[in-house]
């Protein structure tokens, strides 16, 4: 689908929140918008992700995107579209949440490993696909993939980071998502909300100044 290949042109980084707490939200996510991130991905594993989703859309400016993670059923779609998500990501191919996808042209991002995974995702329309566990093979694999599917992109999600995402994107993929390593833990503990924008810039500014964002 054009969309998630337009989303993801823009924003080749995707913050991924999973069991953010709600009190934390705001001033979480600010943290991040001020520090260049633009994409989020909210996980359907964190409780009440759905009014997370429609609290963030309300919140956060405009130039950002917000999406729905680990939707794994037809019933999280709808939810997160209700919320105003922007677009949906899932770690699996299934089909019923792909069909579902492609008949109400929803950007999504279905979640692939083999080359099965592809074959079925492609034949609906979706040549974004999310590649997980990214770490689970060489960084070349996609390289494997692309052989027989030159037709697809590939976002890198599980094992990535701020500080190897350079090699993901220097090898041809059309971005990645990060979650926990995002941002240290401590820092989150102790709220130190300045201190993450200002680590979360340097970091980007280095991939910039590498010309890849």
């Amino acid at each position: 689908m054009d969309i998630m290949k337009d989303i993801v042109s823009k924003h080749k980084i995707i913050a991924i929140l999973r069991n953010v707490p709600e009190k934390e939200l705001q001033a979480y996510t600010e943290s991040l918008y001020e520090g260049g991130i633009r994409a989020f991905e909210v996980s359907f594993t964190t409780e009440h992700a759905r009014d997370q989703i429609y609290f963030m859309k309300r919140t956060l400016p405009g130039d950002s995107v917000v999406g729905a993670g680990t939707v794994l059923n037809e019933r999280e779609v709808r939810e997160a579209e209700e919320a105003g998500a922007d677009f949906m990501l899932s770690p699996s191919t299934c089909q019923e949440v792909i069909a579902y996808c492609a008949k109400q042209e929803i950007a999504y991002m279905p979640g692939v490993l083999t080359p099965s995974d592809m074959g079925l995702s492609l034949s609906y329309g979706f040549h974004v696909l999310k590649l997980f566990p990214a770490n689970a093979f060489s960084i070349g694999y996609r390289n494997s993939l692309r052989g027989p599917f030159p037709q697809a992109d590939f976002v890198a999600v599980g094992g990535v980071s701020l500080k190897n995402a350079a090699e993901y994107l220097k090898n041809g993929y059309a971005g990645v998502g990060i979650g926990s390593s995002l941002v240290k833990e401590a820092l989150f503990l102790q709220k130190k909300w300045e201190l993450i924008t200002s680590d979360i810039k340097e970091q980007l500014d280095v991939l910039k100044k590498e010309g890849l964002l």
